[in-house]
């Protein structure tokens, strides 16, 4: 487990902290669940994780998906922990109807929501008094309803991107009957489940701005996320690391069309599950830079160690990006394009050891001179302006005093 230390007294001492999350492992999401538990036990909480499944859970957490999350998650740092969601008998319920068909017309926002509805408490949770409920993504919120029981529990919820947006992006690469699920049938899911928080924490800006405009009668608070530390940079390979999803795949893919034929022999390592998602969508541009993908590593820690510069290729997506914030953790010198520094409020220009690229060619001439800056032998000094934004506004500590002060003016 991650500890924080530095984090202003313990003022939950004494207190039982349940954080709610998805059942995902190897992404971003992931990693700000571990910092969440460790910065609510360095303010002295008992800390509880409850993994829900987003699909039919078909057997115990010795099989299937179950067995893979727990082994990829031992790390998690929770004091105890617990697994829910929708069995395989829903389907002889109205899970077909209320949830599947509307899943066949797009409309995720709605299938998550069902299957929250119907994951049941998990065994030995009734002999824990809860305190305060941390649960991530609007589509949590009916297990945690079921969690309540009734009882007054303050409730914070952690948006992660409007999940609409992300909803959007995924049908474009999938198969769906008509009438298609809009942007906005999708919302209107999204924030209705939102209002019943006792307050919605943005993990950056533009979420932030948006979820107040959106839904004005709440109460919203940005909170950076904490992104665990990396190793400092101190070698001389240049990287990526990005996770399977939709956004990173068509970020890359612009890196692999665009930006690797204009680089001139410029050497990269792409580290993570990406090379799967690239692979599933286009085998064709997967085989053609085959040699380019690591693949997934137990030890992200040791390839940030080991770099010598990051590349951030990223033309699409929206929130935060965790990948760019732990680029700037290792204090690495970045190619990056404008979007990398997506919801920071940050001018990425006045960062020395950043090179912003604004198109393919510019991109690929900052990366071949990186590639001159290896080749000559030279590595990362051991400060940085990245390294030094990490600390002041990323880090477990910085998190975790946010976190206390939202936490003073929750209702009892």
């Amino acid at each position: 487990m991650q500890e924080i230390s530095g984090a202003s007294g313990q003022p939950l001492s004494g207190k039982t902290v349940a954080v709610v999350h998805a059942a995902w492992h190897s992404c971003g999401s992931y990693q700000v669940n571990v910092s969440q538990i460790a910065a609510y036990r360095a303010l002295g909480a008992r800390v509880l994780s409850i993994a829900m499944m987003d699909d039919i859970v078909g057997g115990p957490i010795n099989a299937g998906r179950w067995e893979a999350y727990v082994a990829a998650t031992r790390g998690i740092g929770a004091d105890r922990r617990f697994y829910s969601g929708a069995p395989l008998s829903a389907l002889a319920g109205s899970l077909l109807v209320d949830g599947w068909w509307r899943l066949i017309h797009g409309d995720q926002a709605s299938w998550l929501i069902e299957l929250a509805r119907r994951a049941p408490l998990p065994d030995g949770i009734e002999s824990e008094a809860i305190d305060l409920i941390h649960t991530n993504h609007y589509f949590t919120l009916p297990f945690v309803e079921t969690l309540k029981r009734g009882r007054r529990i303050p409730v914070l919820l952690e948006t992660q991107d409007i999940q609409a947006r992300q909803y959007v992006l995924r049908n474009k690469g999938g198969f769906f009957i008509p009438p298609y699920a809009t942007y906005d049938d999708m919302l209107a899911i999204e924030l209705d489940w939102m209002r019943r928080a006792d307050i919605n924490v943005h993990l950056n800006e533009e979420e932030h701005r948006d979820f107040q405009q959106l839904l004005p009668e709440a109460r919203h608070d940005l909170i950076y996320p904490a992104v665990p530390e990396t190793p400092r940079a101190g070698g001389r390979e240049i990287i990526i690391v990005a996770s399977d999803n939709y956004a990173n795949y068509l970020s890359l893919r612009w890196f692999l069309t665009e930006v690797v034929p204009l680089a001139a022999g410029a050497r990269v390592g792409i580290y993570g599950n990406i090379d799967s998602g690239v692979k599933n969508r286009d085998p064709e541009l997967y085989e053609a830079h085959r040699a380019l993908f690591r693949g997934r590593v137990e030890d992200i820690g040791a390839i940030y160690a080991n770099a010598g510069c990051v590349l951030l290729p990223t033309v699409e997506g929206h929130g935060l990006s965790i990948k760019a914030v732990e680029a700037l953790s290792c204090g690495a010198p970045l190619v990056a394009t404008p979007l990398a520094f997506r919801g920071m409020r940050v001018d990425p220009t006045a960062l020395d050891n950043v090179a912003l690229a604004q198109d393919a060619a510019q991109f690929a001439a900052f990366w071949r001179a990186a590639q001159d800056r290896a080749d000559r032998g030279e590595t990362p000094p051991a400060e940085s302006a990245t390294r030094r934004l990490y600390e002041e506004a990323f880090s477990p500590q910085a998190y975790a005093r946010t976190l206390a002060r939202a936490l003073e003016t929750l209702p009892a």
